[in-house]
């Protein structure tokens, strides 16, 4: 295993998966801001249908609410929802909150 750790921050149906991916070779911390969600993935369940218990249990993988654990990355990936509206304008704010939390995180680790 490499010693690399990566940081996936969001974990829906595009970072998990993503996560679980990275994990069979780097250590991944996967970070995500609602609570109930990092409960059921640390017991193996995940809602979405996206990834197996077996999987979730096979790589390894940290999950973790705590924003401070994102300084301990080489490599972080944002993989948070974009929504669009009825105009098919995309909200960014979710981005752009995952951008200051990273931000305010690496910058304070050095």
């Amino acid at each position: 295993m490499d010693n690399y750790t990566i940081c996936v921050i969001g974990l829906g149906y595009v970072g998990l998966p993503l996560a679980v991916l990275f994990g069979k070779r780097f250590n991944v911390t996967g970070f995500d801001i609602n609570p109930h969600r990092i409960e059921e993935l640390k017991k193996g369940y995940d809602r979405t249908g996206e990834v197996s218990s077996e999987e979730l249990r096979s790589v390894s993988l940290t999950f973790t609410t705590d924003p401070e654990k994102i300084s301990d990355a080489e490599v972080i990936i944002i993989t948070v929802p974009t929504p669009i509206d009825e105009h098919k304008m995309p909200d960014l704010g979710p981005l752009k909150l995952a951008a200051e939390t990273v931000k305010k995180h690496i910058i304070s680790a050095n």
